[in-house]
């Protein structure tokens, strides 16, 4: 999102990112109403399936997250030595904390604290769930997280294409891992196949599509080509990730109405991980002195999921209507006013950082 880039400098933003949180609350409404009233249709659709992907999710992750991609400056990680501090942060808290911290708290909330409130298979079902969210670092809400708190909006993509570049790598040895852990059957080939699809393939379009547009052209011609670009496929993600909540909610409106405490009961370890990464990402930066619009942006992204591909790898290792899928989707509904709230927080601490820098 480039032109969130423009709008950050500025303090400006956006009309949709101001009301985000209203947008993906009416997302929720109709998704819920619509699989109640509707449940034929949303049956039609989950049999939208190859090799356990559902076709429908993919096609809009993918409208989604390729507009961000675009943005995604790969040739950013040879300047990663330059301030490497929020970096640091950020890669730690992702691929060395975040994930085993949740599938601790998985595991601590469904096998002990609500053992006796749930089926033994459903809480195998969510812990799974839960597993693959905290697996998958922010890349999609990534730049609005850092342009509300006014982060440095370069940083912010060498933070992106590094955690892409490493999420490649680790995110389905990770996830395996942790399944293994905690007892259940990882279908490598499934497994695979979502990080090929909704990460290695949609980086890869947007590489190749700014390959395209800064070819033979000064860089800051070839950047205001970007930024044109990506404002003109804005709209596709912003329909992609209405679309997605509402789908995503349609396959699950029974299940959320009828078991609203199954909802509450899975949002606990959800929330108590988000905050607590938060603090332990913020106060690092804090303790190292990171200066303020690189400090908020790192903190942000190491307690952000990329939920698109959560919700696509739940659905395609264990189906639509799965207690994994169930979780991921509570993910998406805790995620924004969680988010919202721990931006409010760090601007109201923003005096206790050094002042921002520029490379």
């Amino acid at each position: 999102m480039s032109d969130l880039k423009a709008k950050a400098v500025s303090g400006g933003i956006g009309f949709f990112e101001k009301w985000l949180s209203v947008w993906v609350a009416l997302a929720i409404a109709a998704g819920v109403a619509l699989g109640t009233v509707f449940p034929a249709i949303f049956d039609a659709l989950s049999r939208f399936e190859f090799a356990s992907v559902n076709l429908v999710v993919a096609v809009l992750v993918w409208a989604m997250v390729y507009p961000m991609m675009v943005n995604v400056d790969l040739a950013g990680l040879t300047r990663v030595g330059e301030r490497p501090k929020g970096l640091v942060i950020t890669l730690v808290v992702n691929w060395l904390i975040k994930p085993f911290t949740m599938a601790g708290l998985a595991v601590l909330f469904f096998e002990v604290v609500f053992a006796r409130f749930i089926d033994p298979t459903d809480a195998t079902q969510y812990i799974a769930g839960l597993i693959i969210l905290g697996a998958a670092p922010c890349t999609a809400m990534v730049f609005i997280w850092s342009q509300l708190t006014r982060g440095d909006p370069n940083y912010t993509l060498v933070q992106v294409a590094a955690n892409d570049v490493i999420m490649i790598v680790a995110f389905a040895p990770i996830v395996a891992i942790l399944l293994g852990v905690t007892d259940i059957a990882v279908p490598w080939e499934t497994l695979l196949l979502s990080v090929g699809l909704y990460v290695l393939l949609p980086l890869t379009a947007g590489w190749l599509t700014r390959r395209h547009l800064m070819a033979g052209r000064a860089r800051v011609q070839g950047e205001a080509r970007v930024e044109a670009f990506t404002a003109q496929v804005k709209p596709v993600s912003v329909i992609g990730l209405i679309a997605t909540v509402v789908i995503l909610f349609g396959f699950q409106g029974e299940t959320i109405l009828n078991r609203p405490g199954v909802i509450a009961m899975i949002a606990v370890p959800l929330l108590i991980q988000s905050y607590g990464i938060f603090a332990i990402a913020y106060l690092a930066a804090w303790a190292w002195k990171t200066p303020y619009n690189v400090a908020a942006p790192c903190a942000l992204i190491g307690t952000s999921n990329f939920f698109e591909l959560a919700v696509a790898v739940a659905i395609s290792l264990f189906g639509l209507n799965s207690g994994a899928a169930l979780a991921t989707v509570v993910g998406v509904l805790v995620e924004v006013p969680v988010m919202l709230s721990l931006v409010a927080l760090a601007n109201r601490t923003q005096r206790f950082f050094p002042g921002e820098t520029r490379p």
